[in-house]
């Protein structure tokens, strides 16, 4: 018998999402920082296996963005992104943590609870607090969303997690797999490129600078030594040019620098990465200009 589905991870942002994203599909597909709306897009990180009885099985994991309020159309998308999740999981990883207010943006938490697939909460960061503390935080969630099994996790530091992955295999249904075995993500390579740029511009630059840029390649050339790379920054401002740039491009070197060591370890091989910053006004609330950086634009 064959086993596959999807598992499905939601959750406020800032919850470990990405994190435990990465340490269940065993590689490092998500982006992650301490920023708030990290995560942009629907990201599938696909794990086989074989079962304690002996069966196969498929696990295609779907990492999504911070459950947010929208206030432009980018933030629209990134929120479909996670409502769909909740329409297509068979099995739903609702990652929570020690420090946020349980009851934030409630009014998907209703909607998570109405879900009938079976339901993991985690609670992530539990290195943060005391055991009292703990086992109130398991009592809460047991009364929130009865149905659901709830695990105290860390994911930084790979508490508790190594169980998930056996038990989320006894809950998903008999079904062929539905990618490739060898296939590990439903992203091509030059998504994981943006990412990696976009990353560095998380870490790099403060501000409201990150939450203003997409990134998008231009070209991409596989040389016999070497892969040579253009990539274009995109602002909604030109003082936002500026700033990417830095005095005398100091600051867009540094990036480049940065972005170019992540890239050459992704591919594995020499790259020479060209950045470019183009002034694109009010790309997040365009909707082509969505829809031709990848995101999935609904009327």
């Amino acid at each position: 018998m064959h086993k596959a589905g999807f598992v499905n991870i939601v959750g406020n942002p800032n919850v470990g999402k990405s994190t435990l994203s990465n340490l269940l599909v065993g590689e490092r597909l998500s982006i992650i920082t301490s920023k708030a709306q990290t995560t942009r897009h629907r990201i599938f990180g696909i794990v086989n296996g074989t079962d304690s009885r002996g069966d196969e099985y498929q696990m295609v994991f779907s990492d999504t963005p911070g459950v947010l309020s929208p206030n432009y159309r980018l933030q629209d998308a990134m929120l479909n992104y996670s409502l769909e999740a909740l329409q297509d999981a068979d099995v739903l990883l609702y990652v929570t943590d020690t420090v946020e207010t349980p009851d934030k943006h409630s009014d998907f938490l209703q909607k998570v609870e109405k879900v009938k697939c079976p339901i993991i909460v985690l609670i992530n960061k539990i290195d943060l607090i005391d055991q009292t503390q703990l086992e109130e935080k398991v009592a809460y969630w047991h009364q929130q969303i009865p149905a659901a099994e709830i695990v105290p996790v860390s994911a930084l530091h790979g508490f508790n997690t190594s169980g998930i992955i056996d038990h989320i295999a006894d809950l998903l249904p008999q079904a062929e797999p539905f990618y490739d075995k060898d296939q590990l993500t439903d992203k091509p390579t030059r998504f994981f490129i943006t990412e990696i740029i976009r990353e560095k511009i998380l870490l790099y630059y403060k501000k409201e600078i990150p939450y203003s840029v997409e990134v998008e390649i231009e070209e991409f050339v596989e040389q016999e030594d070497q892969t040579d790379i253009k990539a274009v920054i995109h602002v909604t401002r030109d003082s936002q040019k500026g700033i990417i740039i830095g005095h005398q491009g100091v600051a867009i070197k540094k990036l480049g620098t940065l972005a170019r060591r992540d890239i050459e370890r992704f591919l594995d091989r020499k790259v020479f990465l060209s950045l470019y910053v183009k002034v694109t006004k009010d790309w997040r609330d365009k909707d082509f200009a969505l829809k031709q950086f990848g995101y999935d634009v609904k009327k």
